[in-house]
């Protein structure tokens, strides 16, 4: 039986989805993935060919609307489904998804599901052209999703979402799973540090609450200059990024601390007392399930995906989206009582044990899609 998996970004198939695929090839599948930028020879690739993969690159640009380059994308795929004939197709990001269903469709493959892993850019507020880019994103949704055996969600808010949106069919079949999950035997609970270190791991898109990070970040170094701020990520071609300028500006005034882009995040998150996510929305955050796997109380937004994550005032502290005086109270908690970091942190590990385990969250897609 073969498996088709398409991405938009061929770093996730490794960092976020490396465990479903294990999963798949324990289950005895013989497992297909499909990405841009995966020329023959690049390191993700061998990487993905030395777990015993079928690697493709495809013609398919993560961003933008060009009706020309999407077309060549669906071809594509529709191509690659006709000659290597698999059983079950999933995508995930909006692209995968929309071409990769249709493309599915297209060509028979029996078995067709969808990821919705979140909502992305297309969904945020929109006025004049966003808003007839929202339109066309939502119809086109709506005629793939149509298509496909079963949509997994990663929270409950976006399954709403896309129902009262009637993107998805009330009879539509879906189903919620809890995010990506995360390997809590390789993500362990690591010993605090002493001084007050706050973090946040994403890439630096508006949408991700970077700019109410580094004004949190401001107002509480302004009562307690010791206190230090972590910032991991990078700038892409998202039309949603910050500017390098801004980014400049919070370190050169000692605001955040920037590390980069960074391939192994374990050693930034130990080196943190909290996490932070500011998000507007998320599918479920992965970054904020290895900060808990590793025992770190969180600070993110009542937003859809992100809500799921934390119990307020149990393993963390939930604060109202764009919100930087609540985001820099909450903070203030953390560094005014100390105890509360362990207290908390503690309780984030047993969250991510019991409803996060990666284990379970791929036991439960594969039952699902029928595969046993």
């Amino acid at each position: 039986m073969k498996f088709l998996l398409i991405a938009g970004y061929p770093d996730s198939l490794l960092n976020f989805r490396g465990p479903l695929i294990d999963s798949l090839l324990n289950a005895g599948l013989d497992v297909h993935v499909a990405a841009p930028d995966l020329p023959p020879g690049s390191e993700i690739r061998r990487q993905l060919e030395a777990k015993g993969l079928q690697v493709y690159d495809i013609p398919l640009r993560r961003t933008g609307m060009n009706p020309a380059a999407d077309f060549v994308a669906l071809l594509s795929l529709w191509a690659l489904m006709r000659r290597i004939r698999p059983d079950f197709v999933l995508g995930y990001t909006i692209k995968p998804v929309i071409y990769g269903s249709l493309a599915g469709w297209l060509s028979r493959v029996p078995k067709r599901f969808a990821l919705i892993t979140g909502l992305g850019y297309a969904f945020q507020e929109a006025d004049g052209g966003r808003r007839i880019l929202k339109r066309l994103v939502h119809r086109l949704y709506r005629f793939a999703l149509a298509r496909t055996d079963m949509v997994f969600f990663q929270n409950p808010d976006d399954q709403a979402l896309f129902r009262k949106e009637n993107i998805l069919k009330t009879q539509g079949a879906s189903v919620v799973v809890n995010g990506s999950g995360v390997d809590v035997a390789s993500f362990r609970a690591a010993t605090l540090p002493e001084v007050p270190r706050f973090l946040l791991i994403a890439r630096l898109l508006c949408a991700k609450g970077i700019r109410e990070y580094a004004g949190a970040a401001a107002l509480v170094r302004a009562k307690h200059p010791n206190v230090e701020f972590g910032l991991v990520g990078w700038i892409d071609d998202n039309p949603d990024s910050i500017a390098q300028a801004e980014l400049d500006d919070w370190v050169s005034a000692g605001t955040l601390a920037f590390y980069g882009r960074l391939s192994d995040v374990k050693p930034a998150i130990e080196n943190a007392s909290v996490y932070v996510l500011p998000s507007y929305s998320e599918g479920t955050p992965r970054t904020v399930l290895e900060a808990m796997a590793m025992g770190r109380p969180i600070i993110t937004t009542d937003a859809p995906g992100c809500r799921e994550t934390v119990i307020n005032g149990k393993n963390g502290y939930l604060v109202p989206v764009k919100s930087v005086n609540a985001l820099s109270e909450a903070m203030l908690a953390f560094v005014h009582d100390p105890a509360l970091v362990s207290r908390m942190g503690g309780e984030s590990r047993k969250i991510a044990e019991e409803k996060y385990d990666v284990r379970k969250v791929n036991a439960h897609m594969l039952r699902e899609m029928g595969i046993k």
